[in-house]
């Protein structure tokens, strides 16, 4: 996710945490994004935002970081993990539970 700045991402991140829908959310300021929306060139700086979650709350973490979002269409994009450290997908599990 990416996010105007950091307090827009740790509301979001803090909500879904609260809501035990990810375990853990890093945020990374000083993307800069260009892009085009409805017809002009934009340049913004943003926040990127990864989220750690169970493949199974995936639907339900679109549906609330898009609800509490402030961008008209926020950036939410699902990458799938196929191995790791099975210690932290464990955590991941646990915290998400």
């Amino acid at each position: 996710m990416t996010a105007p700045g950091v307090e827009a991402a740790e509301t979001v991140v803090r909500s879904l945490l609260d809501e035990r829908l990810v375990a853990c959310g890093n945020m990374v300021p000083g993307a800069v994004s260009l892009y085009r929306w409805k017809g002009a060139v934009h340049r913004d700086e943003e926040v990127v935002v990864i989220m750690k979650t169970l493949r199974r709350l995936v639907p339900r973490v679109l549906e609330r970081a898009q609800a509490l979002h402030p961008y008209e269409v926020p950036e939410l994009l699902v990458q799938e993990v196929v191995d790791g450290n099975q210690a932290y997908l464990d955590w991941v599990a646990e915290e998400c539970g």
